[in-house]
């Protein structure tokens, strides 16, 4: 399966990764199996990348200006009445 076909959503892309580096290093995987664990690290980095800067582009498409706004979480919520 390449990056494109199927992705899968973003946190599970994210907790396979985690585990992924945590069995690494451990130390305990054969070479080979260390080869594959990296290229699949790889391929799932790259694909949550690509998931952020999508997110990251919406985000920006919805501003009024195009650029992100420092969020604060208690000046927002005082202000929206929250």
């Amino acid at each position: 399966m390449t990056e494109n076909e199927n992705p899968i959503p973003f946190e599970q892309s994210l907790q396979e990764l985690e585990s992924i580096v945590k069995k690494m290093e451990q130390g305990e995987l054969s070479l080979d199996d260390s080869l594959k664990a990296f290229e699949r690290g790889v391929a799932l980095s790259r694909q949550c990348q690509n998931a952020l800067k999508e997110a990251e582009l919406k985000v920006a498409k919805l501003t009024a200006e195009g650029t992100l706004e420092p969020f604060n979480l208690g000046t927002d919520m005082e202000e929206s009445g929250q």
